[in-house]
């Protein structure tokens, strides 16, 4: 099976295609690698900006999976309207050509962030959205642009992700756990800004393992599937984190809690993932922190700016335009 990964040299995509060539599959990926290039030799490269992609460019495709656009809800802030033309147009028009173009399944990369703000309820996929913010409006516009292209021959797939955390050969230091790991070694203490808030946190690894199980599921198989290794309030993931790395690498970590009030407060159930797609996570926070310690090596460059997207971001913005797929999930 021949695949083509959107976005495919960023966070989630350096862990993931990695796996899918080990599994035997062909894998291309539509990248300019503006955070470098970590995957394997044996991956083919289309170097174009996705909105210059052709229904010709993707013919040869069994399926096309989407993790470009803008990654988070501080990059989408900053820059709301290309929040909405990277998450949400981009991902449309790639859609619309793939399912043009014959290929038979598209995956595109959501977020729970669409949930917005709960009452300490456990959402699964037929609640009802909420967000308020740039971030989780555009990703439930790219789920339901590509939801309406499904059919009898086109399966969709958008999988709503926690936030992702753990280690990745194209590291990120912005992401809950791992922002507190990099405090927490470089600073000695983790910052909690408000401690009550619920967010389901994914390790990198589940998050790989999901699009695995996404791609290999039954061709009838289409919708909208929450992703989560655990729910935990950001008060628990900071404990989790200090205890880790007190007990592991015996150093002496403080904490700073705030109570800073948040809009976005969340839980998911992942029952359908486990059920539809078969789905079973195996990651948690403590085994996020012991991933990162294990690799601390490879990233204690802390305040490079390559491993803070919105640092990157900002960068290229004043210097060139900023195509459809810079930031690589």
């Amino acid at each position: 099976m021949k695949l083509l990964v959107a976005g495919g040299s960023g966070y989630l995509g350096s862990v993931l295609i990695p796996r899918l060539l080990d599994r035997g599959y062909d894998v291309d990926v539509v990248e300019l690698f503006w955070f470098g290039n970590h995957l394997p030799k044996e991956v083919g490269v289309l170097n174009k900006d996705i909105f210059n992609l052709t229904v010709e460019d993707l013919k040869p495709y069994d399926q096309v999976i989407f993790l470009a656009g803008l990654s988070n809800d501080p990059m989408a802030e900053y820059s709301p309207s290309k929040n909405f033309v990277f998450n949400a147009a981009a991902p449309s028009y790639l859609g619309y050509i793939a399912k043009i173009a014959g290929v038979r399944r598209y995956i595109y990369a959501s977020s729970c962030s669409v949930y917005g703000y709960t009452e300490n309820e456990l959402y699964d996929e037929t609640r009802p959205v909420g967000s308020s913010y740039p971030y989780g409006i555009s990703k439930l516009q790219g789920e339901q642009a590509a939801l309406q292209l499904q059919n009898e021959l086109f399966s969709v797939i958008c999988l709503r992700k926690g936030t992702i955390s753990g280690y990745s050969p194209r590291m990120r230091l912005d992401l809950i756990v791992n922002t507190m790991f990099k405090t927490a070694l470089q600073d000695g203490v983790v910052t909690v800004n408000n401690p009550s808030i619920w967010r389901p946190i994914l390790s990198v690894a589940d998050a790989a393992t999901a699009y695995i199980r996404a791609v290999e599921a039954n061709a009838k198989i289409s919708g909208v599937f929450n992703l989560a290794s655990g729910n935990y309030t950001v008060g628990e993931v900071a404990d989790v984190v200090r205890s880790r790395i007190e007990e592991r690498l015996d150093v002496r970590i403080s904490l700073c809690i705030k109570h800073i009030q948040d809009f976005r407060n969340y839980k998911v159930s992942v029952s359908k993932a486990a059920n539809v797609l078969s789905f079973h996570p195996t990651g948690s926070v403590k085994s996020i922190v012991d991933d990162l310690i294990e690799n601390r090596s490879k990233f204690q460059d802390w305040d490079n700016p390559l491993y803070s997207n919105i640092q990157t971001f900002k960068q290229f913005e004043t210097t060139v335009e900023v195509p459809a797929m810079v930031c690589a999930q």
